[in-house]
């Protein structure tokens, strides 16, 4: 991939494709290499799934160097609540009346299928704090927000099952696992990341220069996070993305919303900057450290990324391609996600070509893989677990593979159109 690389970013391709092909190729169907039954090792499956989405989150949080409440968040904050509720709605019918599944299994298949991808969907994704861009920057956010709204809608399909205790007239599902854990996870995440921000950066201060934490920091915090939402009965999901936001949050305001600070990050999270001098300086320290923390998590993030969709790939010839996925997935790409978009059209002013691309880039991927692996741990009937294992991930393959030839020629498209626009304004 090293050599490969700098070709495959020249053709519409994305790396992503290349490692699910290869994952194909080392599978059963060839040289038989990797051979994970999704059933049998589900438990396993569930956890490197669940590893991969909160480092991923974690790098998306620390990409949003913004405050919460910011008005260019409103379009992200309506995808992942709005959006995400009219997804699980239209692919719960759509299971109840074509799939003939029941109620429940027909939810729990819209809460599996409802987020999108913050590990596979990097090539849309804002690259540094002065990418401001609207679309980049609503898809990022979108990412890191809907793999914990999620959640909710997964237990309310295992209760429906059986396999979740729902409360009488729905009411823990109401207090604990709707209002209690999405409110509580992003408070223990955000207190988290914003203290820990906050006693580095004070620390570095007495000794003139930012500590070389690196991954120490990004796993801890990651590991502390994640751990005390779970131990609280909160969605770790949204408190490793909040402790994201949380830590950049104290770096910004350490650092002041300045052009200076914003350009140290960015160069630093590219690798541009000598260490020594921006490390000492108390201008730029703050920046410099948050930027390369970024760069160490996203190291770390695309190794993941190899890894789990190698075994996606692998994987897949076990489950088998499910042949229901030949027209819904058509259905999902084509018509309930431009549906669930429909309310940015009143947050937002989206020109059409950006409502397009926010409709179309609805990237399926390892978090789909987690919550099914989450709903077969917790005792999902075997019968349903195989066809559902089947149908999401080759819809998850169909969107690395659909999704990725688009992403080059459509962002290309964006970029001369917003290059067109810029010089008209100037």
């Amino acid at each position: 991939m090293a050599f490969i690389r700098p070709v495959v970013q020249r053709l519409p391709v994305t790396t992503t494709m290349v490692y699910l092909l290869i994952g194909i190729a080392l599978g059963p169907w060839w040289h038989d290499a990797i051979r994970l039954d999704p059933i049998l090792h589900a438990p396993w499956l569930h956890h490197a799934a669940e590893v991969s989405v909160i480092v991923s989150l974690f790098t998306v949080g620390m990409k949003l160097r913004l405050p919460w409440f910011d008005r260019r968040l409103r379009p992200a904050l309506a995808l992942a609540t709005v959006s995400m509720i009219i997804t699980v709605g239209l692919v719960a019918a759509a299971g109840v009346w074509l799939l003939h599944l029941p109620l429940g299994a027909a939810v729990l298949l819209g809460g599996v299928l409802a987020p999108t991808d913050p590990v596979l969907a990097s090539d849309v994704q804002i690259k540094n704090p002065q990418d401001q861009d609207k679309l980049r920057l609503t898809l990022t956010a979108e990412g890191g927000l809907n793999d914990g709204t999620a959640f909710p809608f997964v237990m309310l399909g295992l209760g429906l099952l059986g396999l979740h205790d729902l409360g009488a007239h729905a009411w823990r599902w109401w207090l604990i696992d709707g209002l209690w854990a999405v409110t509580g996870g992003l408070l223990i995440g955000g207190g988290l990341g914003y203290g820990v921000g906050r006693l580095v950066l004070r620390v570095s201060s007495r000794h003139r220069t930012i500590t070389a934490l690196g991954e120490y920091l990004v796993l801890g915090l990651i590991g502390a996070s994640y751990g005390a939402a779970v131990l609280l009965k909160t969605y770790g999901f949204l408190a490793v993305f909040a402790a994201g936001v949380a830590l950049r949050a104290a770096e910004r305001i350490a650092s002041g919303t300045t052009p200076e600070a914003d350009a140290t990050a960015a160069a630093a999270t590219e690798g541009r900057l000598p260490a020594a001098q921006l490390a000492r300086d108390p201008k730029t320290a703050p920046a410099y450290f948050a930027g390369a923390l970024l760069a160490t998590n996203e190291q770390l993030e695309r190794i993941l990324e190899v890894a789990m969709v190698l075994v996606l790939g692998a994987v897949l010839t076990i489950a088998g391609l499910s042949p229901e996925a030949l027209w819904f997935a058509p259905l999902l790409f084509f018509v309930i996600r431009p549906l669930a978009t429909l309310p940015l059209l009143l947050i937002g002013r989206f020109s059409r070509f950006e409502y397009g691309a926010i409709s179309w880039f609805g990237i399926r991927g390892i978090g789909s893989i987690y919550y099914l692996m989450f709903a077969i741990d917790r005792g999902l009937p075997p019968a349903i677990a195989d066809d559902f294992t089947s149908l999401v991930l080759t819809l998850i393959a169909a969107s690395i593979i659909a999704h990725g030839l688009s992403v080059t020629p459509l962002l290309n498209r964006y970029n001369r159109l917003a290059g067109k626009t810029k010089k008209a304004g100037s």
